[in-house]
């Protein structure tokens, strides 16, 4: 996987994420997003569909806590989850939770996250977590980690520095185990941001994981309560500027417009697609009204070029 930027622009990062997938020919636009799916569904759409709808992105989001309860089967069919879900040819990326199914606190150990399926909790360790991965096989997969300190309210510094400490350590052992597994030699494991509101302790998490071989890094706990977006975006760019520019930036939780909008002027490359979702099952539709106000300056000058 390599990353390639063309320009960067107050922040705004555009390039090409080129070498993906199992054999190295797929490529990925900067800024851009996820496609959410359901158990590698679309939601509302067959993939006959799917396949009709231009622009679709290019990478697909799958959520462990949809996956989790089926590991058996799929460490029977030893094909990955790609070809299971009859998406063989479709980049995916394995998210810990999903964005829209809010998760219990309270359920994190030194030694265990957990993820919550049709049937209830189930306790991750590192051990389990990348048993699973190697049987679904993804292009890029989440790394567990300690996201109950977010920014969405105040968190205490000793509460901040447990969850650095202790997503730092799984991700420590998850990359021990991916050195050991042939499966996963060609995914990508990707490093995730902790620190809840706390400066010094997402900054001390982005220089650490950046010492990781980590293949991109994902920014969690930023989504929450609108009135702490000035707060959460001030955050979010003191973590990017520590970031470096050679490998992806994703974030979790973060789906609407205005907001992602927000978040590409500060260093963010990829985005979950949740939120077409969410308006769908409000039973709301979106609508954009698309003026479009050009350069006057630029305008000019194109006029004068043709009258010339």
């Amino acid at each position: 996987m390599k990353l390639n930027l063309t320009k960067v622009v107050n922040g705004c990062r555009l390039g090409k994420i080129k070498n993906l997938g199992k054999t190295g020919d797929c490529t990925m636009d900067i800024p851009g997003c996820l496609l959410y799916t359901k158990a590698g569904s679309a939601p509302h759409l067959t993939h006959h569909t799917l396949h009709k709808i231009h622009g679709v992105p290019a990478m697909a989001q799958l959520t462990l806590s949809s996956l989790a309860e089926h590991y058996e089967v799929l460490a029977e069919y030893k094909e990955g989850v790609g070809k299971f879900i009859g998406m063989p040819e479709s980049l995916l990326y394995c998210s810990l939770h999903d964005p829209v199914s809010p998760c219990p606190a309270g359920y994190v150990t030194n030694k265990s996250v957990s993820v919550w399926g049709v049937g209830g909790r189930v306790e991750m360790t590192a051990s389990k977590f990348m048993a699973i991965q190697q049987a679904l096989q993804p292009d890029w997969f989440q790394c567990i980690s300690d996201g109950e300190a977010t920014c969405n309210e105040a968190t205490s510094i000793k509460r901040a520095r447990k969850s650095v400490d202790r997503s730092l350590l799984f991700l420590d052992n998850c990359l021990k185990l991916q050195e050991e597994s042939e499966v996963l030699q060609k995914s990508s494991i990707i490093g995730v941001i902790e620190g809840g509101d706390v400066t010094e302790e997402r900054l001390r998490s982005a220089r650490e994981t950046a010492k990781r071989p980590v293949g991109g890094f994902l920014l969690d706990g930023f989504q929450g309560n609108p009135a702490t977006l000035e707060t959460r975006l001030h955050l979010l760019s003191s973590v990017t500027a520590e970031l470096p520019e050679d490998k992806p930036r994703l974030i979790c939780g973060v789906s609407r417009p205005d907001e992602v909008l927000e978040c590409i002027e500060r260093g963010v490359d990829l985005f979950e697609s949740f939120f077409p979702y969410q308006v769908t099952e409000r039973g709301c539709a979106l609508t954009f009204s698309f003026d479009y106000q050009p350069n006057p300056e630029e305008t000019c000058t194109r006029r004068t070029s043709v009258l010339s």
